[in-house]
């Protein structure tokens, strides 16, 4: 991860995009954002998989009273729920969601979001109101599609592979 963090780091430093403010623009300015799907913790874990797969989101805010109290994402099922060999008929959701999620607000700069991700190795972040309900979550998918989309000649008009960048025969007479 930390390699990974270090050249995202040298790509945002050579295209400037902590200087010209890319990344310090309010999260709300992202063109997309992931809808809530939300579910209580006392939901199966099949019903909030099959609402996740239907939805073709990856992972569901658990919230009880209009306030986040978890986050279950494809990675629980992963790492939580497939090794632990429960029915997932019967096992609720809160036994295998994340507690206490980080969470951001619609306010707050799209480099908080990164740093949180960074450091927790999520994908998801929940982006709740001044009261504490979940409006929206950002993914790192929303994060890379906005910085690409500021950079249209250089990340769009690259070749499928990079193989593909170098020139196989010689050219010319």
């Amino acid at each position: 991860m930390s390699e990974y963090l270090d050249d995202e780091v040298q790509i945002a430093d050579e295209r400037d995009l902590i200087h010209d403010g890319a990344l310090q623009r309010p999260i709300s300015e992202l063109p997309e954002l992931q809808p809530v799907v939300a579910s209580s913790p006392h939901d199966s874990l099949r019903t909030v998989i099959n609402v996740m797969v239907e939805r073709r989101v990856g992972c569901s805010l658990i919230v009880e009273d209009d306030r986040l109290v978890g986050v279950f994402s494809e990675r629980d099922v992963l790492t939580k729920v497939t090794p632990a060999g429960v029915n997932i008929d019967v096992t609720p959701v809160g036994e295998f969601m994340t507690k206490n999620p980080e969470s951001l607000r619609l306010d707050d700069e799209l480099v908080y979001a990164l740093h949180q991700m960074a450091l927790g190795g999520y994908r998801h972040i929940p982006l709740l109101d001044s009261a504490g309900a979940p409006v929206a979550v950002v993914s790192m998918r929303d994060i890379v599609a906005y910085i690409a989309s500021l950079y249209p000649d250089e990340v769009m008009k690259l070749p499928s592979h990079p193989d593909k960048a170098i020139t196989q025969t010689r050219e010319g007479a």
